[in-house]
């Protein structure tokens, strides 16, 4: 939401200005709930707020700068300048956006709902290390509530089904929306590719079936190479479909996932060593 402009004071200073323009109240809600969202928040793994401008037409919210830009852009960037996606750098990029996603959940009070995770979403520093950003839809919630109900916003092909039903924002629906996010690590494909539309299906659909099928080679993105450690990546696909589980009872914590993805990782040094 808003644009983004990059502030360069010197050469060891550079900093990204996200403007938001007023003139709704939702607008105003909007900039009003990223200020609150980020005011108190320090984690490796989250963009960091280094401060804020208010004026009669436009707010403007000072983040740091993130050099490599979006997990958006190196994924599903224009054909000429894609850069590709190692596969440890990928687990590496899964991880890190895991554990800033779980302290959101479970380390700041009030926990801290996203509401919008997704790859253009979760941002690449100069160590290609990931940073959950953009707070715009962010909803508080106070540690003894399981739910703040909401009208439904977000982005198409990331939202949990019932999160569609119930307009009822919870962290479940963020694990959700992770869940397809790691499904876009694996394939190398959007929820909304052209091909889906084509075929009348969606990212989470078809690889399932391939994963019911234990065909998982055959939707993993073609960048990779034939290299791949498919036990790893098999994990990986497993810790995706139980974020994607239908009822979010059944879906991880966001905890849980971080402590899923680390022993993929544990796995790798043990096998390797």
């Amino acid at each position: 939401m808003g644009v983004v402009y990059e502030l360069k004071l010197d050469d060891s200073a550079a900093f990204a200005v996200k403007r938001l323009n007023r003139g709704t109240a939702e607008r105003d809600k909007c900039f009003e709930r990223e200020l609150q969202a980020m005011a108190d928040i320090k984690h490796r793994n989250v963009v960091a707020l280094h401060g804020y401008y208010t004026a009669p037409h436009y707010n403007l919210l000072i983040y740091e700068l993130m050099p490599n830009g979006s997990l958006d852009s190196f994924l599903h960037g224009r054909s000429m300048n894609k850069k590709i996606l190692d596969w440890p750098t990928r687990q590496r990029i899964a991880l890190g956006a895991a554990r800033g996603i779980s302290y959101l959940h479970h380390d700041c009070i009030p926990h801290i709902i996203h509401r919008d995770i997704k790859s253009s979403n979760i941002l690449l520093d100069q160590n290609m290390e990931a940073r959950v950003s953009d707070f715009g839809l962010a909803t508080l919630m106070e540690p003894n509530k399981t739910h703040v109900s909401t009208i439904v916003a977000g982005t198409f092909g990331y939202l949990a089904p019932e999160y569609f039903d119930t307009g009822r924002a919870t962290v479940k629906g963020d694990v959700y929306s992770f869940g397809v996010v790691l499904l876009e690590l694996l394939t190398g494909k959007k929820p909304s590719d052209e091909s889906f539309m084509e075929e009348g299906t969606k990212l989470v659909t078809w690889v399932k079936a391939a994963v019911q099928e234990r065909k998982e080679e055959l939707v993993l993105d073609s960048s990779l190479g034939s290299c791949c450690p498919m036990h790893e990546v098999n994990k990986v696909f497993n810790i995706a479909m139980m974020c994607l589980e239908p009822d979010p009872l059944n879906r991880p914590t966001r905890a849980e996932v971080v402590n899923l993805l680390e022993k993929t990782q544990t796995d790798r040094v043990v096998t390797t060593s």
